[in-house]
């Protein structure tokens, strides 16, 4: 059974810097997609990054480009979201995504029809 159990939360001034984890168990985490999303009241799921855990390819949303970094740590079984120079519209639940594909989508989109596992969430509020 895959679990994914984000952690990393919290409320952060506007400008600060918060790092999201996602631990993984039940899954094959090396050699698969992950990514992180978001969703803000009233609003649709976003794609924010994304990365292939058997090399260095991600890919982020236009809107968290040069801030935001995802990594992973194979050994842990662990990913992350670095996240720096907040801004209010970043408030949002973010949430950890995992896919059974041995490869991640070429797509300019981060879609979350990629992803078959999601994690339950973590509530991100950024304080302008």
């Amino acid at each position: 059974q895959v679990q994914l159990v984000e952690s990393g939360g919290g409320s952060v001034q506007a400008g600060g810097s918060l790092r999201l984890s996602c631990a993984a168990s039940g899954y094959a985490f090396l050699g698969n997609c992950m990514g992180w999303f978001r969703q803000a009241p009233g609003k649709e799921r976003e794609g924010v990054a994304r990365m292939y855990t058997g090399n260095e390819y991600t890919y982020y949303a236009d809107s968290v480009r040069g801030r935001f970094t995802i990594s992973r740590d194979n050994a842990k079984n662990t990913l992350y979201l670095q996240m720096n120079s907040l801004k209010s519209e970043d408030t949002a639940m973010y949430y950890c995504a995992a896919s059974t594909r041995t490869y991640c989508s070429g797509s300019s989109t981060i879609s979350t029809n990629e992803f078959n596992f999601w994690g339950q969430g973590t509530q991100v509020t950024i304080s302008s």
